[in-house]
């Protein structure tokens, strides 16, 4: 794909992704108590604020502000370049790789800037689950974000056997 298809793309996959996640986290602080969870579907989803100072399921919470900082803002910004300019640049990604890139991209940005605006903590506000079988609690970005990673494990091009 050329980056002058791939560009729009990857554009819209990003705004649309960006603009719902930083919409629910808004309501959701606007409109949840810290703590309180309102259940629905016989308790299969929970809607509860939490603000998250770690990675996925508070992964590096435990660290100082300054280690967080490094890692969550200085890391994750590098690395979030790196991969807009790999799925921009590279010849060799198909319209499903360049998709999921985007979406990785997209959700890592918008919970990036919420780094930037909340005091390195970012806002999550979902949880499901069946009896004590429960995820962790999430947000729109990373639903983006496992969705990415499925789309580059489930697509990603097959290598062409020699005749």
């Amino acid at each position: 794909m050329l980056v002058r298809v791939k560009l729009p793309l990857i554009a819209a996959i990003s705004l649309l992704t960006v603009f719902v996640d930083q919409a629910t986290k808004s309501l959701a602080a606007q409109h949840l108590i810290r703590g309180e969870v309102h259940s629905y579907l016989f308790d299969t989803v929970r809607i509860v604020y939490a603000e998250n100072i770690g990675a996925f399921l508070g992964l590096g919470g435990h660290l100082s502000s300054g280690a967080r900082f490094w890692v969550f803002v200085v890391l994750v910004g590098l690395f979030l370049l790196g991969l807009v300019a790999y799925a921009l640049f590279s010849r060799e990604l198909n319209r499903p790789s360049v998709v999921a890139l985007a979406l990785l991209f997209a959700g890592g940005l918008s919970n990036f800037y919420d780094r930037l605006v909340n005091n390195g903590a970012v806002i999550d506000f979902l949880n499901v689950g069946v009896g004590p079988l429960r995820t962790g609690v999430f947000n729109v970005a990373d639903m983006a974000i496992m969705l990415g990673l499925f789309l580059l494990i489930f697509y990603r091009p097959r290598p062409t056997l020699p005749d």
